[in-house]
C-alpha cells in the first residue's frame, strides 16, 4: 500500500498575515504545516499500519520554507517526502497548483511505483477553497471521494463515510483513488522525540518544473484564471461597553439588547 498525502505550508494563523505587492499571500514569513492536512497524514499512517505494509509519501508544492511542512509529516511518521519548488510556480491559482500536484504524482509513480491512494485535507487554512483535491483527481483520471469522516480500505476499493447534518452518506470507489478527509476523522499524533530524530534521515526529494515535465507557461501568475484585485484589512475590534451594576444592571442589559434588536 503506497499512499501520497498532500501537505501545504501555510502562514501561521497566530501570526501577522501579510501580502506581497501583487496581492498574493506572503509565503516567506513564519509558516507551518496546514492543520487540516495533519488529519490526512494521520489517516495515511493509520491505513498503512492496519495494512501491515506500505509507505506514506508527503508531497508539497511551495517556496523553499515549504520543506518544513514535509519535515513535520516525516516527524509524524511519513516514510518519504517530495517538495516541488520552482520560482515559475509563484502566483499560481488553484488550477495551476492542481496541475503541479498531478504532475508531481505522476513523477512519484514513475520513480517509486504505483500509488494506491491520495489523501488530502478538507481545505488549506490560508485559501480555504476546497477545490484542489477534485481538480487533481480529474487531471489524473481518478475517482474522488471528498469530505470523509471515516475511511476504510477493502482490497481494491476504498469506502468513505460523509457525515451531514441529518444523515451519513457512504461512498465506495475503486482504487487507485483520491480522498479528502475532514477534521473529524482522527486525532493527529504529536511527533515524538524519536520521530523527530528519525525524520532527519528520511529521504526528501526536490523537484522543479523540468523534473515533473510541466511547462512554466501552464503555471504561475500569468497562467492564473483568478486575480486578487484589492485587499482590505479587517476593521479593528471596537471597545466594549461596560455596565456598572448599581442595582439597575439587569435593566440596562435588557435595554442594550433591545436597542440592538436582540430581544
Amino acid at each position: 500500500m503506497r499512499i501520497i498525502a498532500f501537505v501545504k505550508y501555510v502562514p501561521d494563523a497566530a501570526g501577522d498575515r501579510s501580502f506581497e505587492d501583487d496581492n498574493t499571500v506572503d509565503r516567506e514569513s513564519d509558516g507551518l504545516l496546514s492543520e487540516l492536512d495533519e488529519y490526512a497524514v494521520e489517516e495515511a499512517l493509520q491505513i498503512v499500519s492496519q495494512a501491515g505494509d506500505g509507505e506514506v509519501i508527503a508531497l508539497t508544492v511551495g517556496p523553499e520554507d515549504a520543506e518544513d511542512a514535509v519535515r513535520k509529516a516525516l516527524q509524524m511518521g511519513a516514510h518519504k517526502g517530495v517538495h516541488v519548488y520552482d520560482e515559475d510556480i509563484e502566483g499560481s491559482d488553484a488550477l495551476s497548483t492542481s496541475k503541479v500536484l498531478a504532475a508531481a504524482v505522476r513523477k512519484v509513480i514513475e520513480d517509486e511505483g504505483d500509488v494506491d491512494l491520495i489523501l488530502t485535507g478538507l481545505a488549506s487554512t490560508d485559501a480555504l477553497m476546497s477545490v484542489v483535491p477534485v481538480q487533481v483527481a480529474e487531471l489524473l483520471g481518478l475517482p474522488a471521494a471528498t469530505q470523509a469522516s471515516d475511511v476504510e480500505v477493502n482490497g481494491s476499493t476504498v469506502r468513505v463515510r460523509r457525515d451531514g447534518d441529518t444523515a451519513s452518506q457512504y461512498i465506495e470507489v475503486a482504487l487507485p483513488a483520491l480522498v479528502s478527509v475532514t477534521d473529524q476523522i482522527n486525532e493527529p499524533r504529536y511527533p515524538s522525540f524519536k520521530g523527530i530524530m528519525a525524520a532527519k534521515k528520511k529521504p526528501l526529494e526536490d523537484y522543479d518544473l523540468e523534473d515533473i515535465d510541466l511547462d512554466a507557461a501552464e503555471v504561475g501568475e500569468d497562467a492564473a484564471y483568478t486575480e486578487v484585485i484589492d485587499i482590505t484589512a479587517r476593521p479593528p475590534r471596537q471597545a466594549g461597553e461596560i455596565v456598572a451594576d448599581e442595582g439597575e444592571g439587569g435593566q440596562q442589559l435588557v435595554d442594550w439588547l433591545a436597542s440592538k434588536k436582540l430581544v
